[in-house]
């Protein structure tokens, strides 16, 4: 079993399509005319997040966006140096948690209000 893929709302697609492509690398990619703007983002041929543009009418019971956070687990320390440097030089504030009882250390980018994205690396 692995993910599939997760679905993201979010009230800032073109900020939420920058981090995903410039910082973390994925791609835009092929996506299904859904009737509301959003994008695909694929990492090796394979679409691995979905965006979705937050639009009015939600009902009462949905609010956008409608995901606490996903966790994105990065190959090596080389490979979260070159993130962090990305995220320095787009200017995108992030912290950082690192723990002695934890064998990760875990990266926190929140790109809108509500919408947090989680990078994980063995230490």
């Amino acid at each position: 079993m692995h993910l599939d893929h997760a679905n993201i709302v979010t009230p800032e697609l073109d900020r939420t399509v920058g981090f995903f492509t410039q910082v973390l690398g994925l791609t835009l990619g092929p996506r299904p005319g859904f009737g509301v703007p959003g994008a695909w983002l694929y990492h090796q041929d394979r679409p691995l997040i979905h965006l979705t543009q937050a639009t009015g009418g939600l009902p009462a019971a949905r609010v956008t966006p409608r995901i606490d956070h996903i966790a994105l687990r990065i190959d090596d320390l080389n490979q979260w140096d070159a993130i962090i440097s990305r995220l320095r030089s787009h200017g995108i504030a992030y912290q950082i948690s690192e723990s002695d009882e934890l064998s990760d250390r875990q990266l926190w980018v929140s790109l809108a209000p509500g919408l947090t994205i989680e990078l994980i690396v063995a230490q």
